[in-house]
């Protein structure tokens, strides 16, 4: 197929609203994961003493592989297996096979998207939240980097907030609250944790 097929195929796949919604929903969920996760990795890295903002962003950056990993493998699975599924229930359905068909690559096109909206929803959320320690040392203090990290954290989880209000109608200051308070939540935690 010529790519200008396969970019067709994707625009169709992507003007489904379905598919739209699900990647949707694994981008916020894996971006959500990913900016707790790095919210704990620097208040942990801190507590233990580490003082050195690169040293954080290098665990940070382990972080960000094992979840991106796991996002574009865990979904890749399971969204293979509910194509599969579908794709058995149309063929009884219809008396025939749909192996090589448009239903079948429309699926695997789907795939792809879901699962690369899996990936990408850590890794920007664990790259925007580690940002600010690349600047210890040079624009902040490991104190205040760390405190800028916890913050961006907080904010990166407060517009996954305000977009789920904007798809659901609700009040966009109250969705905002309640998701950037779970990134004070687990800094609170790392910080009454003993060790």
């Amino acid at each position: 197929m010529t790519m200008a097929g396969r970019l067709s195929r994707l625009r169709r796949v992507l003007g489904k609203e379905e598919v739209r919604s699900i990647s949707r929903r694994y981008f916020i969920a894996n971006g959500f994961d990913g900016t707790l996760t790095s919210i704990g990795v620097v208040v942990g890295a801190y507590l233990s003493g580490i003082d050195d903002g690169l040293t954080v962003i290098a665990i940070g950056v382990g972080a960000a592989v094992g979840l991106g990993t796991s996002g574009v493998w865990s979904v890749w699975e399971i969204e293979r297996a509910e194509a599969m599924a579908e794709r058995q229930r149309l063929e009884r359905a219809m008396l025939t096979e749909l192996e090589d068909t448009r239903v079948q690559r429309e699926g695997r096109a789907a795939q792809i998207v879901h699962a690369a909206a899996s990936a990408s929803g850590p890794l920007l959320a664990i790259g925007l939240t580690l940002f600010p320690l690349a600047l210890e040392g040079v624009v902040f203090s490991m104190l205040e980097a760390v405190l800028a990290s916890i913050t961006v954290g907080v904010l990166i989880l407060s517009t996954f907030g305000v977009y789920l209000a904007s798809i659901s109608r609700q009040r966009w200051y109250v969705a905002a609250a309640r998701m950037g308070i779970a990134g004070i939540v687990v800094a609170a935690i790392n910080v009454v944790l003993p060790g």
